[in-house]
């Protein structure tokens, strides 16, 4: 019965915090960069205003797993006549080759997305564009 309790609270945090599981993650985009393609996922398949929650996963060309390390992600958005608007996400571990995290974006726009990570045969990164609604 206190297993049973235990689990459901889990369950129920989870839940309450926005992160879903797995199976209900949508791609928010996909790159490929050489023989890795990086994918940001969430439950809605989109950034938007606010904070985000979010999985980065990364994937061989024939889709099995790669063991990463020191995985980051920054945006940064043109501003006309200002410096850019830059953001950094919060990364944690989340099991081979995937990274649960967190950012927060004051405003709408599209975003220039930097994704860098580190594996056995060296450093590399990729960078796309993703809208943020």
């Amino acid at each position: 019965m206190r297993g049973r309790m235990l689990a459901i609270t889990i369950v129920a945090g989870l839940l309450a915090t926005g992160i879903a599981t797995a199976a209900d993650l949508k791609p928010i985009k996909s790159q490929r960069a050489k023989d890795v393609t990086v994918t940001l996922l969430n439950d809605t398949g989109q950034w938007k205003v606010g904070s985000n929650s979010f999985v980065v996963e990364f994937t061989s060309l024939d889709k099995k797993v790669v063991e990463v390390a020191k995985a980051t992600v920054s945006t940064s958005m043109a501003m006309p006549g200002m410096a850019p608007m830059i953001a950094g996400a919060k990364l944690q571990p989340d099991g081979p080759g995937r990274y649960r995290g967190t950012i927060r974006f004051p405003d709408a726009g599209e975003r220039q997305v930097t994704v860098s990570w580190e594996t056995a045969s060296g450093r590399s990164s990729t960078r796309f564009s993703v809208p943020v609604r």
